[in-house]
């Protein structure tokens, strides 16, 4: 089945209910307008980062404060993060969710037959670094949000999110 595209609204309503507080983001293309509706929340607060492994420090930084931060990132942010990743999410056992969008798929393969190596290798590298991982590709399933924070929790470590589609 394709990816469809999830409404930003829709996607913004499952991050107010997985009690997120702050999304820590390094801008993202791929979810644009999640990312706009994002920033005009009052309720949550947007922090912007320059780069992924500063997203990734921020991030631990608002759970040992106490928050419920969500990080928000580009495939290629992955990639460019992984020492990070495993210093601090892995070693450190900081319960990080990644909502990374895979910018560029072809929603009509399952990522690991997509053409582009980005989209492809992303889920194998995740799973190389042990970091479970939920496919965001469609609207039916937003219940993988909450998941992923219960799942982050009750393992002590990161979890991914990967939106499959751009947002709309």
């Amino acid at each position: 089945m394709a990816a469809q595209s999830i409404p930003a609204s829709e996607l913004w309503n499952a991050i107010r209910a997985a009690g997120v507080q702050d999304v820590v983001l390094v801008p993202d293309t791929h979810q644009r307008t999640l990312l706009e509706l994002l920033m005009a929340d009052n309720e949550i607060r947007t922090v912007h980062c320059s780069t992924e492994d500063e997203a990734l420090a921020v991030s631990a930084g608002l759970i040992i404060g106490g928050r419920r931060p969500l990080m928000n990132i580009q495939h290629a942010g992955l990639y460019a993060s992984v020492n990070n990743l495993r210093g601090l999410g892995l070693d450190g056992q900081f319960p990080i969710v990644i909502m990374i969008g895979l910018l560029g798929r072809d929603p009509e393969l399952d990522p690991n037959d997509d053409g582009s190596s980005m989209v492809r290798l992303c889920q194998p590298l995740l799973e190389t670094l042990g970091v479970p991982w939920h496919l965001l590709d469609g609207p039916e399933d937003l219940s993988c949000v909450e998941t992923a924070f219960d799942e982050a929790a009750s393992r002590g470590g990161p979890v991914a999110l990967l939106v499959g589609a751009p947002t709309s």
